[in-house]
């Protein structure tokens, strides 16, 4: 059964972005970049919104992506990737995606059983807390960023039960951004 992941940059505070849903703060450096350039081909699915998904387009437009050799290999990876985008405003989709057929938790639980290597990683603040809510997020990768915002789209939503989870995997990046990794208690 494949895992799924929430993988987002956040503010020390808790935020993805910030107030006018400002992310020019989560910028990675080149190392950052290269660890997203070597970790995105254990992606087997990405499910996103609409929001997501319209920023993402720029990998696929070859004269607005950025063009370094790391941006290059990593757009040919993403372009790669089956995705899956929940709207409700939008009526088509392009390149290697297509829109959800059902609701989140059907969705999730067929991509769960489906054929396939990889992991289901959930892009988007918006999807990502109703998967949450919905317990069905297996894994929390954090990239905290030494930043306090004070407001914006927080990284978990309000929840009524605690989620406990288990510490997989710690990385520093030079000095500015902390990678952690987590899992769902395996306990009680």
């Amino acid at each position: 059964m494949r895992t799924v992941i929430y993988s987002m940059s956040v503010s020390l505070d808790g935020f993805i972005a910030g107030p006018g849903d400002d992310i020019g703060w989560t910028a990675p450096d080149e190392e950052l970049f290269r660890f997203h350039v070597e970790q995105t081909p254990h992606i087997g699915v990405e499910l996103m919104g609409r929001k997501l998904y319209e920023a993402m387009l720029v990998w696929g437009d070859p004269e607005a992506a950025p063009s370094g050799p790391d941006e290059l290999e990593f757009a040919g990876i993403w372009n790669a990737i089956p995705k899956v985008v929940f709207s409700t405003t939008l009526q088509q989709v392009q390149g290697n995606a297509r829109l959800a057929s059902d609701g989140v938790a059907d969705e999730v639980a067929r991509l769960r059983e489906a054929p396939g290597e990889g992991v289901i990683s959930v892009g988007g603040a918006g999807l990502a807390a109703t998967l949450i809510k919905l317990d069905l997020i297996d894994e929390y990768r954090l990239f905290v960023i030494p930043v306090v915002l004070g407001d914006g789209t927080p990284y978990f939503p309000p929840l009524d039960r605690a989620i406990e989870l288990e510490l997989l995997e710690t990385r520093t990046f030079g000095s500015r951004v902390t990678y952690l990794r987590y899992r769902r208690s395996r306990r009680g």
